[in-house]
């Protein structure tokens, strides 16, 4: 059974930086398309970005684009997101999903077979 487990969340001031990471376990790493997906209160969960197995594809929430960057080192089974930029509005609880074919689309939270418990990130001055 596989096992998503996300950490590197934290408080930081507008205009900062963190970097999530998700280590999975149970899982071929290499044959699961990869995402991320964030949740504010009282909001539905959100997708955020996802890449391929291969690392050949990489998408992105218009919100996020040209501010977040996912990648993935299949050889750790790790998948990271690099968050800059910070903004209030990306205060959220933020999850890690495995997809091993996205029927409904990598965006798509019906995609997802896996997901972590998630991780707080909280931007605040």
């Amino acid at each position: 059974q596989g096992q998503l487990v996300e950490s590197g969340g934290g408080l930081v001031q507008p205009g900062g930086s963190l970097r999530l990471a998700c280590a999975a376990s149970g899982l071929t790493s290499n044959m699961y398309r990869m995402g991320w997906f964030r949740q504010a209160p009282g909001k539905e969960r959100e997708f955020v970005a996802a890449v391929t197995p291969s690392s050949q594809n990489t998408y992105y929430a218009d919100s996020v684009k040209d501010r977040f960057t996912i990648s993935r080192d299949n050889a750790k089974i790790t998948v990271y997101l690099q968050m800059n930029s910070l903004k209030v509005e990306d205060t959220a609880v933020y999850l890690c999903a495995a997809a091993s074919a996205p029927r409904f689309g990598v965006r798509n939270i019906k995609s997802y077979d896996y997901w972590g418990q998630g991780t707080q990130v909280t931007v605040s001055s």
